[in-house]
């Protein structure tokens, strides 16, 4: 296959060990034929394990070293195309007891990663956010709203070079590290209980295979300081973990009427429910098929139909269409029948 931003390229990843990150060095590597791609992590161990499954690859350079330095940074997208920025603190609980952490990695190194991508004019960056960007309450949210931020207004100095800024905002990646998905396994396989925050607990979720294939056609599209919100099924955490007892128990020697489900309380940071769009933004949000788009424009007005910009026309003429409500929320929850459906496709 063929991609405009990729095949041919030199291409960046952050974070490339990572959840998101290695399935995206994963695909590029074998669907869509790169120049080169280059995999910057912070993760010493399984950079080496990714460099010896590489092994017979040519075209892949593997670069320990952390978005904080922003000399590494900046020396390690030197002739780089295409980044992906991949690489964040992303646990809500960790980043409330280490605020300054999640500023440094997120924002700062964020911040690091567009000035590079500036100095050394590449041509498409895309910046991997998530859903607690959206009206958010917790640190680890705010900093990726920040990461955000940044990235649209990168597009304000790429001058001559003409980089295209954008970045793409999902939820929970279903079977991510430290996800609850293998939490609930594990304890599952103890015997339980399984524990939960709150039984009202909603979320949306998605494979990281179907997060990754949306960031590829975001990329393709992207004309510049837009922020990409993919849809996704949400569900609640209580229905899932009740489907995670009734059809996996039995294979892990364990007696489903008897494994329990405790309820321990909302952690710091936490919401009852994650938006994908707050009210503020879906009164400038296109909607496609599969995905909300929040073009870039300078002057936001406060009824969408007034959005005279290159970016809101483009995507009209996709087939976008503006949001006939003021919230977007999750319109109809997964049944446990399709949560059970879901959940054969990552375990």
């Amino acid at each position: 296959m063929k991609h405009s931003k990729i095949t041919g390229k030199t291409v960046f990843v952050s974070g490339g060990i990572g959840t998101i990150g290695s399935v995206l060095v994963e695909k590029i590597v074998n669907q869509y034929s790169p120049k080169e791609v280059k995999v910057l992590d912070i993760n010493e161990g399984g950079l080496f394990e990714a460099m010896r499954h590489y092994a017979k690859r040519k075209n892949m350079t593997f670069l320990l070293g952390d978005v904080r330095d922003k000399e590494k940074v900046m020396w390690s997208l030197k002739d780089v195309d295409t980044v992906f920025h991949a690489a964040a603190l992303k646990h809500v609980f960790l980043s409330e007891y280490s605020p300054f952490e999640s500023v440094k990695t997120n924002v700062l190194g964020t911040q690091n990663m567009l000035e590079a991508a500036l100095a050394n004019k590449v041509g498409t960056f895309i910046n991997i956010s998530t859903d607690k960007a959206a009206n958010p309450t917790s640190t680890m949210g705010v900093s990726k709203l920040l990461t955000e931020r940044l990235t649209v207004g990168a597009s304000f100095f790429n001058g001559k070079s003409k980089t295209v800024f954008a970045s793409v905002r999902f939820g929970n990646v279903l079977n991510s590290s430290g996800s609850v998905l293998p939490i609930f396994m594990s304890q599952l396989k103890k015997g339980g209980p399984l524990t939960i925050t709150d039984k009202r607990m909603v979320r949306y979720f998605m494979t990281t295979e179907e997060a990754v294939e949306l960031i590829f056609q975001a990329t393709k599209m992207a004309q510049g300081g837009e922020v990409f919100v993919l849809k996704m099924p949400a569900l609640k955490i209580l229905d899932l973990a009740d489907v995670l007892i009734k059809e996996y128990a039995d294979k892990y020697g364990q007696d489903k009427k008897k494994v329990k489900i405790k309820e321990i309380g909302i952690r710091p940071g936490e919401n009852l429910a994650e938006k994908i769009v707050t009210k503020a933004e879906a009164l400038q949000t296109l909607e496609l098929k599969k995905m909300y788009i929040l073009p870039f424009s300078i002057d936001y007005p406060s009824v969408i139909k007034k959005v005279v910009s290159k970016s809101y026309n483009y995507y009209k003429r996709l087939g976008g269409k503006p949001v006939d409500r003021d919230d977007i929320v999750p319109q109809k929850l997964l049944t446990k029948k399709e949560i059970k459906n879901l959940l054969k496709k990552v375990i």
